[in-house]
C-alpha cells in the first residue's frame, strides 16, 4: 500500500476529473466510487468521493463543495523521456485549461501539472554552469518545454 496518497478537493467534478485523468495516463484505473447515502450531507446517490490510480500512483478525490480551490502552490510533476510524451501530456491535460510558463499548466479543473522532460534536469545540473545557465534562459521563454530547443541551448554554451 502507498504510504502517502494525494487528496484532491473538487466542488462537484471528482468523478469527471478522475475519468479525464485515467483517459490520459497509461496503466490507470478506477479503484472505487463512493456515493452519498440518506445520511448526507450530499444528495443521496450522488458521488461523494472517488479513488483511482494514475500510472501506479493512487489518488483520492472528494466532492467537497466550493469552499477550497486549487493553486499552483501544489502541482503534479510528470517525468517525460521524449518530446512525444511531453506533447501527449501537455496537449491532453491542457484541453480546456491554461498554459503557464516553464512547462506548467492548469487543467480544466484548476489542477496544476508540470510536464517536464528528464533532459531538463540533466542540463540544469550540469557542472558547466554556462551550459546550465543557457538552458535556464531558454526554458524561461517557453510554455510547453521543447527538448530540441533545450538541447540547442545546452550545446551553444
Amino acid at each position: 500500500m502507498q504510504k502517502i496518497t494525494p487528496f484532491l478537493w473538487f466542488d462537484n467534478q471528482a468523478e469527471e476529473a478522475m475519468n479525464f485523468y485515467i483517459s490520459i495516463f497509461k496503466d490507470s484505473k478506477v479503484n472505487r466510487v463512493s456515493r452519498y447515502g440518506e445520511a448526507g450531507p450530499g444528495t443521496p446517490g450522488t458521488v461523494m468521493s472517488v479513488e483511482f490510480s494514475l500510472s501506479g500512483t493512487n489518488f483520492y478525490a472528494l466532492n467537497g463543495g466550493p469552499l477550497f480551490q486549487f493553486s499552483p502552490a501544489t502541482s503534479f510533476f510528470i517525468h517525460c523521456e521524449t518530446q512525444e510524451e511531453v506533447d501527449h501530456y501537455w496537449n491532453k491535460l491542457g484541453e480546456g485549461g491554461k498554459p503557464n510558463q516553464c512547462g506548467w499548466l492548469d487543467d480544466k479543473f484548476g489542477v496544476t501539472w508540470q510536464v517536464v522532460p528528464n533532459a531538463l534536469g540533466r542540463y540544469l545540473n550540469d557542472p558547466d554552469r554556462k551550459k546550465a545557465k543557457n538552458v535556464m534562459q531558454a526554458m524561461m521563454k517557453m510554455t510547453k518545454l521543447d527538448i530540441g530547443k533545450l538541447q540547442e541551448a545546452y550545446e551553444q554554451a
